[in-house]
């Protein structure tokens, strides 16, 4: 059974991650070049990481009915590069909100 229920959850969330980076300059909306390649190379790694698994046998698809059946590689699902990108995202958008306010704390007057 084909289902792309996954695949739309995942898109929603990385669309709410860009509508909230989009509303506070976090990441990508305040210095796309260096945020983009920071996912790219975030995402490259755990795509490695997951051929080192399924290479190994630890890593594998399953029976799993909210997938696309769509598959990059194989045992890796589409669905798994836009979980990729999310992780990523919201990861250098936490890190990116912590580092400005401890940046604002430091500035403060005492």
């Amino acid at each position: 059974m084909t289902s792309y229920a996954y695949l739309a959850a995942l898109l929603v969330s990385i669309s709410g991650l860009a509508v909230i980076d989009l509303r506070y300059r976090v990441a990508v909306f305040d210095r796309p070049r260096p945020a983009l390649l920071t996912i790219a190379i975030a995402v490259a790694a755990f795509l490695a990481w997951d051929a080192a698994g399924v290479g190994l046998g630890i890593f594998f698809i399953g029976d799993a009915a909210y997938l696309s059946g769509v598959t990059i590689a194989p045992e890796v699902p589409l669905e798994e590069l836009f979980f990729l990108v999310l992780l990523a995202y919201q990861t250098l958008l936490l890190w990116r909100w912590l580092d400005r306010r401890a940046r604002a704390r430091q500035e403060a007057p005492a």
